[in-house]
């Protein structure tokens, strides 16, 4: 089977727009949680998230006229997939018709374009019907956000959307590993976005109890993860994209390569719409395919991105899954919930953790997981509670778990 090299990152992030500042603010645990400014919050019991800096200039991606017709992650898309396609010094503008047929596009995204259908409701129903966008369908349509990536930059390879809730980049960035590892393509952009904050959304996630409301007026300590005192997850925002090559392409072009994936597996417990069932036996089979494929064993890991929702079901089901996977080895695997750092963005928090993993190889520390202020006797695992911890990690788990009984794992090599 053909190997798998990732050679460009891009990150829009709620604690930093750009890769670098992503990683430096990632690293050294700071927040990106606040209060919310995209509409006025005050009605709702919860009034924080993890929100992309103001200073993030929509225009530079979408034209001001294109801009009423198209979601917040299309912006947010197109800038962290430029990042990634600059940072593999891939020159798509000077590319021919045939070279851009052998670029495919894998966006993982759980809610799409939901923001922009709740914007035309709006309009519609306070009496301003004339505002609604001729494109309120294509736009409203999920698939059509993967179109807008492609039309950008010109791709004419595949063109995809998965959406799996929670787990929809990550399962964007296993299907892209199968098709380049299968002889497909050589070359797809793969990765998730996500812009959830919106009053209806925000609204539905209230609805059912599993978000934070005690820490409105300290919204950087709202999200945490495996601590006893958390009381649910930080909704949020943002776009991490990846140009996957296949690793001769890569070599023989001279990429720099951040990471090898060498494994994913992917599980659902038929269980229940939104609850976890308690062995947590799914998950850690989830984990267990992607290790078997990767051909490595559970003590040859070195570290573990977490799922850590901060939500009080999550993290111990989680950690007990981890327990499963690794058996003992658990109790030595150091990892951390970058949630705890940015909030929850939804279908695109699968390739923010990639992200974070691959740039832990790369620098040898692992970010921390911030807010572990009372540590859950039932969340007992090492989860790098200070920042900067040093570590050399040549293989790294990054686990995903989704509404819908659904665990999807990815495992990531360092390469000389």
């Amino acid at each position: 089977m053909r190997r798998v090299a990732i050679t460009g990152i891009g990150a829009v992030s709620p604690n930093g727009i750009g890769r670098e500042s992503f990683w430096q603010a990632s690293r050294n645990g700071v927040s990106g949680v606040r209060r919310i400014t995209r509409f006025d919050p005050t009605p709702f019991q919860v009034q924080v998230a993890g929100q992309i800096p103001d200073e993030f200039d929509e225009t530079r991606y979408v034209e001001v006229k294109d801009r009423p017709h198209v979601s917040r992650a299309v912006p947010l898309a197109i800038a962290s997939v430029g990042e990634a396609l600059e940072d593999a010094h891939l020159e798509t503008q000077h590319m021919t018709r045939d070279e851009l047929r052998g670029i495919g596009v894998m966006v993982g995204s759980g809610g799409g374009s939901q923001d922009f259908s709740e914007e035309q409701y709006r309009l519609y129903y306070t009496g301003h019907q004339k505002q609604c966008s001729v494109y309120t369908i294509p736009t409203g349509t999920i698939g059509t956000l993967a179109s807008e990536v492609s039309m950008r930059f010109g791709f004419r390879g595949l063109s995809h959307i998965v959406s799996t809730g929670c787990t929809s980049s990550t399962d964007a960035m296993g299907y892209a590993f199968r098709h380049i590892r299968g002889g497909v393509l050589n070359t797809i952009i793969a990765g998730g976005v996500d812009s959830p904050i919106a009053p209806l959304i925000l609204r539905g996630f209230q609805l059912m109890r599993i978000m934070s409301t005690r820490w409105n007026q300290q919204p950087e300590r709202a999200s945490r993860p495996f601590s006893r005192d958390r009381d649910g997850f930080v909704i949020a925002e943002g776009a991490w994209f990846f140009v996957f090559e296949e690793m001769e392409q890569a070599r023989a072009r001279g990429a720099k390569i951040y990471g090898e994936v060498t494994g994913y597996g992917s599980t659902c417990e038929a269980f229940h719409r939104v609850r976890l069932e308690e062995c947590g036996e799914e998950p850690a089979r989830a984990i267990g395919l992607a290790l078997e494929e990767s051909g490595i064993a559970p003590s040859d890991v070195q570290y573990i991105n977490y799922h850590g929702t901060s939500t009080e079901l999550n993290d111990r089901i989680e950690t007990r899954a981890v327990k499963l996977a690794f058996n003992g080895h658990a109790y030595k695997l150091p990892g951390s919930s970058l949630k705890s750092l940015i909030g929850h963005p939804q279908g695109a928090c699968g390739a923010a953790g990639v992200a974070a993993t691959l740039l832990a190889m790369r620098d040898g520390v692992a970010p921390p997981t911030i807010n572990v202020d009372e540590p859950d006797p039932a969340c007992d695992l090492d989860y790098i509670t200070t920042p900067g911890r040093k570590i050399a990690i040549e293989h790294a788990v990054a686990n995903c778990i989704a509404f819908g009984s659904k665990n999807s794992a990815m495992v990531l090599r360092k390469v000389e």
